[in-house]
Order: structure tokens, then sequence, then C-alpha cells
């Protein structure tokens, strides 16, 4: 947010003429703001490949047995990148297995029952 006072003749004088700036300064302002924006450019939140391994994913932390429900005791949010995205993990619980995992296993889709 930029909050800058304006004046279309300093010589009008007022509290705030001194600091305030007149069309041709404002216009100026206006310019380099553009153009800093242009330089900071879009952010992006996705994950690239090269970043993945350091995101989140969904492992089996214990055994899992085929057909047994996925539970905050036997699936967890951890480093690295390999399983399923954390946001996904309320749509896992309570799910069954569709076949035998092993801790340190990543959580993949084709592993929850459909």
């Amino acid at each position: 947010m930029i909050e800058k006072h304006f004046t279309l003749d300093r010589a009008l004088g007022g509290v705030d003429a001194d600091f305030s700036l007149n069309i041709e300064e404002f216009a100026q302002m206006v310019q380099a703001v553009r153009n800093t924006e242009k330089l900071l450019g879009m952010p992006s939140y996705d994950v690239s490949e090269q970043s993945r391994k350091f995101a989140r994913s969904l492992f089996v932390v214990k055994d899992i047995q085929e057909g047994k429900l996925f539970t905050e005791e036997n699936i967890r949010s951890i480093r690295a990148g390999d399983g399923l995205a954390p946001k996904q993990f309320k749509e896992i619980m309570g799910r069954r297995a569709a076949v035998k995992l092993t801790a340190g296993t990543p959580l993949r889709l084709n592993d929850v029952q459909r």
C-alpha cells in the first residue's frame, strides 16, 4: 500500500505542500511502482520437481494390512515429497488399504481402496 499526498501547485500552500507530489512527480512515482511490480514478477506456489524432494507428503509410518483403515497412527505427513500431498490427509483417513503396506512407504493413490 502506498499513501502519497498530491498537489496541483505547491505555491497554494498548506501543511503538507512541502512533501506533496506534483503531477509530474506523481507520474514518475507511479511509473517506478509499475517497474518494480514487473521486476518482482508474480509469486508462484507451485513445487518444482527439484524442490519436491524437500516438500512434505503422506507416508506409511506403521505396517498396514490390506483392508485395514488408514488412521493418524499409521499415516503421517513427513519429508520427502514422494507420496500423496498432505492436503489429501483428511480424504484418506477412514479409508482402507488396497494392498499390504510397510512402514516407510510413500502413500500412493493406488494404495487406497476406491
